[in-house]
C-alpha cells in the first residue's frame, strides 16, 4: 500500500507538506502543490479519509434519508441531492425509512455513529421529533424536505401542498364534477394535512359539501395494505364521479382497485393526484397531476445543508423555501358537462 511517506520521498518534501496538500491547509506554494499532486497521481496514492476527517473535523459525507425509494418523486429528489453534493465535493450515503418511525430511528442511530457532516431528511411524520432533536443534540446539521415537524425549527424545502390540492379540485369542478372523493396519507404527516385542507377549501369555495364517506386516510408508502382502501372504494354508494389521490403511489393503487371492480378511468371515474410518475409519464402521459419540482427539492435542500455546514459556527436565520406545484393536464379527467 502506498503511504504518505512514499509520496513525500518521491516528491522530495516532508510528510507534513504532503498532508497539507491533501487537506488544503497551511501555506504551500503552487509549484510544490502541483509537484506533490503529480506524484500522488503517478503512485496511485489514495488519501486516508479517516485521517483527513480527524484533521479537518469533516468527513465530507452527507446522508439522505427519504421515506419511499419506490416513489418516483423521491428517486428524482435523490438525484437532485446527489448532483448538488457531488458538485460541492461531498459523497452521499442513503437510507429509506418506508414511512416507518421505527426504521427511521435505526437510521438516525447509523447517522450518529457514522459521523456524517449533515443530513437531508424527509421525516416519516410528526413522531419524528425525537429523532430530529437527537441530531440537534449531537450537533449534526440537517435540512427537512417535503414535510414539517411541529416543535422543531430548521431549514426546510416544502411544496405548496394546500394550493396544489385546491388547484386539483378546481380542475375537476371546471369539468363538471361535484361529487369528489379524496384518498390521502396519514394526518400525522404535514403535507397530507395541508392537502386535505386544500381539498376541503376547494370544495367549500365551490359550494360543495365534503362527504366523510368519500374521504379515506391511509399510508403514503408503496408497502401499504390495500384491503381497507378496497373496502372503502366498494362501499361508496353512490360512487363519486372523481377522486383526488394525495400522492402518485395512492393514485396508481386506486386505479388498480377500480380496474379490478370493472370501473374505468376516466370513463366511469376521473382521477387526479399529487406528484408525477417520473419517466413513466413520458411513455404514456395519462394521469393529470399537480407535479412538484422533485429535482429542485433535492438540489436546493442539499445546497441549504452544505451552506449550513459551512456556517455552523454562525447564527444564520433558518430558511424556508416553498415550491409551487404545476398542473399537468392529461387524459384522466372526463368532462361530464358534455354528458349532463
Amino acid at each position: 500500500m502506498i503511504t504518505i511517506y512514499d509520496v513525500a520521498a518521491k516528491a522530495s518534501v516532508s510528510a507534513m507538506t504532503v498532508s497539507r496538500v491533501i487537506n488544503n491547509t497551511g501555506k504551500i506554494s503552487e509549484k510544490t502543490k502541483t509537484k506533490v499532486m503529480r506524484v500522488m497521481e503517478e503512485l496511485g496514492y489514495v488519501p486516508n479519509q479517516t485521517a483527513r476527517s480527524l484533521v479537518l473535523q469533516q468527513t465530507k459525507l452527507l446522508f439522505l434519508l427519504i421515506t419511499d425509494i419506490m416513489n418516483p418523486f423521491y428517486t428524482t429528489l435523490a438525484r437532485g441531492a446527489e448532483d448538488a453534493a457531488k458538485r460541492s465535493g461531498y459523497r452521499l450515503l442513503f437510507g429509506n425509512s418506508d414511512e416507518s418511525i421505527e426504521k427511521e430511528a435505526d437510521y438516525i442511530t447509523t447517522i450518529l455513529t457514522t459521523r456524517v457532516d449533515g443530513v437531508l431528511v424527509a421525516p416519516a411524520g410528526d413522531p419524528s421529533l425525537p429523532h430530529l432533536e437527537s441530531l440537534r443534540k449531537h450537533k449534526v446539521p440537517f435540512v427537512l424536505l417535503d414535510r414539517e415537524v411541529p416543535g422543531i425549527e430548521c431549514d426546510i424545502v416544502l411544496g405548496d401542498s394546500k394550493e396544489g390540492a385546491r388547484m386539483l379540485v378546481e380542475h375537476l369542478v371546471a369539468h363538471g364534477h361535484r361529487s369528489i372523493a379524496m384518498v390521502n396519507g396519514s394526518s400525522s404527516i404535514s403535507s397530507a394535512r395541508l392537502r386535505m385542507q386544500g381539498y376541503q377549501e376547494g370544495m367549500k369555495l365551490n359550494d360543495l359539501n365534503v362527504d366523510n364517506r368519500y374521504v379515506f386516510e391511509t399510508s403514503f408508502g408503496t408497502m401499504t395494505d390495500l384491503s381497507e382502501m378496497e373496502q372503502w372504494i366498494g362501499h361508496m354508494d353512490p360512487p363519486p364521479t372523481a377522486m383526488i389521490a394525495g400522492n402518485n403511489v395512492l393514485a396508481v393503487e386506486a386505479m388498480k382497485l377500480l380496474r379490478d371492480r370493472g370501473i374505468r378511468v376516466p370513463e366511469d371515474m376521473s382521477i387526479v393526484c399529487f406528484d408525477d410518475l417520473g419517466p413513466y409519464s413520458e411513455l404514456d402521459p395519462f394521469l393529470t397531476v399537480a407535479a412538484q419540482q422533485a429535482y429542485q427539492f433535492g438540489y436546493m435542500g442539499m445546497q441549504m445543508l452544505i451552506e449550513r455546514i459551512q456556517e455552523r459556527e454562525t447564527t444564520v436565520p433558518w430558511k424556508k423555501i416553498v415550491l409551487p406545484a404545476d398542473l399537468m393536464i392529461r387524459r384522466s379527467v372526463k368532462d361530464i358537462r358534455k354528458h349532463s
